[in-house]
């Protein structure tokens, strides 16, 4: 049997720090949750968005799944477990926000070019990354003598737009974003460098974010250390 101590050990750490040093978050947890932003990741181990973020419990309504996607809107009588989960966010908790999070060398959309091959992986995960087949027939298209490498990340990068449009299709974050009580988000981790590159509407390029809302000394010290966007 594996050895689950350190997990053991990382409980009572967190009991400690966000329960035992701070008494006064455990009454707000218990009156119930509102936090600000529904966060749509990746299940990869490497990309833990609540430690990225360095948020507390209670700030973030998280759904991870493979290749953090989003089916576009569809009523029928299967299992809805991602749009399920946009619903209570959006119309229950409120949320004024939703991040659509992707990261580099992301397994499911690895998978999703392998399919370009008529390669399939395993019984559901296929059918899944499809939802983003968008993405990848437009990489495919517009980038056909690059390496793979290139090509899936450039994938990875347009499934996250493939997915801001899915939730387009949904009524009620449709409504609540052209009244402006909604935001959408797309961001991409660089597992690499730990850099964090947010779609950028205007200039439609993934741009680093922390340059976005950095204040100046900070960025002339990146730069000085020759720490700029790539």
């Amino acid at each position: 049997m594996a050895d689950v101590t350190r997990f053991i050990n990382g409980i009572i750490n967190f009991q400690q720090q966000h329960f035992g040093e701070n008494a006064e978050l455990a009454s707000t947890l218990l009156a119930g949750q509102k936090p600000q932003a529904l966060l749509i990741g990746c299940c990869d181990s490497r990309v833990d968005p609540a430690l990225m973020t360095d948020c507390a419990p209670g700030d973030l309504f998280i759904l991870r799944n493979i290749a953090n996607l989003v089916p576009p809107y569809l009523k029928n009588d299967d299992y809805h477990g991602v749009s399920s989960s946009i619903e209570y966010a959006v119309c229950i908790l409120e949320v004024s926000d939703i991040i659509v999070l992707g990261h580099s060398g992301c397994g499911g959309i690895a998978a999703l070019m392998d399919s370009a091959d008529g390669r399939e992986t395993g019984e559901f995960i296929g059918k899944w990354v499809n939802i983003a087949a968008a993405a990848r027939d437009k990489v495919l298209t517009t980038m056909p003598h690059e390496s793979l490498e290139k090509k899936t990340r450039a994938c990875e990068q347009e499934a996250i737009l493939v997915s801001l449009k899915n939730l387009m299709t949904f009524p009620w974050v449709r409504d609540r974003v052209a009244q402006g009580r909604l935001s959408l988000h797309g961001w991409y981790f660089d597992i690499g460098n730990g850099r964090l590159k947010y779609y950028n509407q205007v200039t439609g390029e993934y741009d680093v974010l922390v340059d976005r809302y950095a204040p100046p000394d900070l960025l002339a010290s990146e730069k000085a250390d020759g720490e700029g966007p790539n």
